[in-house]
């Protein structure tokens, strides 16, 4: 096998040097920063998951280039795409590719190890088994590897790996991220949500040391400027419409967004990834299911209700619910128990992990900007997406007792609740707030947050603190 010949195309730095990487975006999200360091500092491989069209293999070309501006030789620098069609020719021994592949990183590796990035590295059969090979034989090499959260084979398969893989889970643009994008040459801009990101870590911080003593009339949480606030409040309008996949942004009209999103994030995982792994003989009731689900995402629901309304059986949502969730297309929280422990699945609620989704399987062309009830959903879900990302939080769930409910609890340690309500609408009422209120008393919760639409509610009110909505999700990855 002529390994040589399969790489040079992949590699075109070792020729041309960073001119290889022109088409590579200079835009880096922040995932990109904490992978560099853990590349300098952790032993293990390191995997990139998440679900197709997200940027993963962008990140993996953002991280040859970075290494190429260290100095680094580029010939110690090796991508290569496991969806490679070479690969799958007729004369190809696949069962060979890796050793040879192996055997050219020994020749180039002297002094210094070689980086080898392996693309899609789901599609080379047993290939956890060869990286804990060449891992456990501290071969000179520093593995990054890709693969798509579409395919369940792949999660499966990581967990031979327990101790040698450290995995970042890359999911679509958070708003912070897409509002970066949108900034990224605007210095002063970009300082400033930088800026208030760290008011958010620093205040998330000592939530987690211990809410009864944190008073937030003695933290300094910056409100954005007034060109900030404006620019996000524009911003945030295409966010719901568009969502976190940057091809779509560049795409001109409305029906090439829809189909776009719909082809390669609905369909090909639902009738693709999920058929081949799963071997369903009617892929379209795990679509009908999916779409019963999107169809009022924060709703509270009980999977044999659902069933029965959708005309699946039981059993067949017990099955579908978590190939949804590992294919990221949902998530879930249950509701509310003083435990983290439990014994049985009662009802729960689920959530998008991109709107847009929603938006193109069901055409909802405005993504119900006109309308507040939509929108208040939506609302919900974005700040759902932001809480699940937040790190420290023992379990995270619902509240609903009789006609009361508080959107989120995060449970922060035994007893310690903080609990959330999202109330994006024009006026926050006290009736609005009496849920969370007696939540509180009811379990001893020094602090409640409330996240509203209006800049001029943000602040302290009387064990509350309001924080709109757009400064809320600028605080979170």
């Amino acid at each position: 096998m002529d390994i040589r010949a399969f790489l040079a195309p992949y590699n075109p730095w070792v020729d041309q040097g960073e001119k290889g990487l022109q088409h590579v975006p200079e835009f880096t999200r922040p995932v990109f920063h904490d992978l560099i360091g853990d590349l300098q500092k952790l032993p293990q491989i390191i995997s990139v998951t998440g679900p197709r069209r997200v940027g993963k293999s962008t990140l993996l070309h953002q991280v040859v280039r970075h290494q190429l501006r260290q100095g680094y030789p580029p010939d110690l620098l090796i991508y290569y795409s496991l969806d490679d069609p070479a690969l799958f020719r007729p004369s190809i021994q696949r069962d060979g590719f890796m050793e040879a592949l192996m055997l050219e990183v020994r020749r180039r590796a002297g002094r210094k190890r070689v980086f080898l990035l392996l693309d899609e590295i789901q599609r080379l059969e047993h290939w956890e088994l060869y990286l804990k090979k060449y891992y456990d034989l501290r071969y000179p090499v520093r593995l990054v590897v890709s693969g798509s959260a579409s395919s369940p084979i792949f999660k499966k398969s990581r967990e031979s790996l327990l101790g040698r893989v450290k995995d970042y889970h890359l999911l679509p643009f958070s708003f912070r991220e897409f509002l970066l994008y949108r900034v990224r040459d605007d210095r002063d801009l970009f300082t400033e949500l930088e800026a208030i990101y760290q008011d958010g870590t620093t205040l998330r911080g000592k939530m987690v040391g211990d809410p009864r003593h944190l008073d937030l009339r003695q933290v300094t949480i910056r409100a954005p400027g007034e060109r900030l606030w404006r620019l996000a409040s524009q911003a945030f309008e295409d966010y719901l419409r568009e969502g976190g996949f940057p091809e779509v942004w560049e795409m001109e009209t409305w029906d090439q967004k829809v189909e776009y999103l719909y082809d390669n994030q609905v369909k090909k995982v639902i009738y693709e990834d999920l058929v081949l792994a799963a071997e369903f003989r009617k892929p379209e009731l795990l679509k009908r299911f999916y779409i019963s689900l999107l169809e009022q995402p924060g709703r509270e629901v009980n999977l044999s209700r659902i069933a029965e309304e959708t005309g699946v059986l039981p059993a067949q949502a017990e099955k579908y619910l978590p190939l949804l969730e590992m294919t990221d297309l949902v998530a879930h929280v249950e509701k509310f128990r003083k435990s983290a422990l439990r014994l049985r699945r009662g009802n729960i609620k689920f959530y998008l992990i991109d709107l847009a989704l929603r938006n193109a399987v069901l055409r909802v062309r405005d993504a119900g900007l006109s309308d507040p009830t939509t929108l208040g959903m939506y609302a919900e879900n974005l700040v759902f997406n932001a809480l699940r990302k937040w790190r420290g939080t023992v379990a995270f769930d619902y509240y609903r007792e009789r006609d009361e409910e508080v959107d989120f609890i995060v449970h922060l340690g035994p007893r310690k609740y903080l609990p959330f309500e999202v109330k994006y609408r024009e006026n926050t009422t006290e009736g609005d707030l009496r849920p969370i209120r007696n939540f509180m008393r009811r379990f001893r919760a020094p602090l409640g947050i409330v996240v509203c639409k209006r800049a001029e509610d943000c602040g302290p009110r009387d064990g509350l603190f309001l924080i709109p909505l757009l400064h809320f999700l600028l605080m979170f990855d």
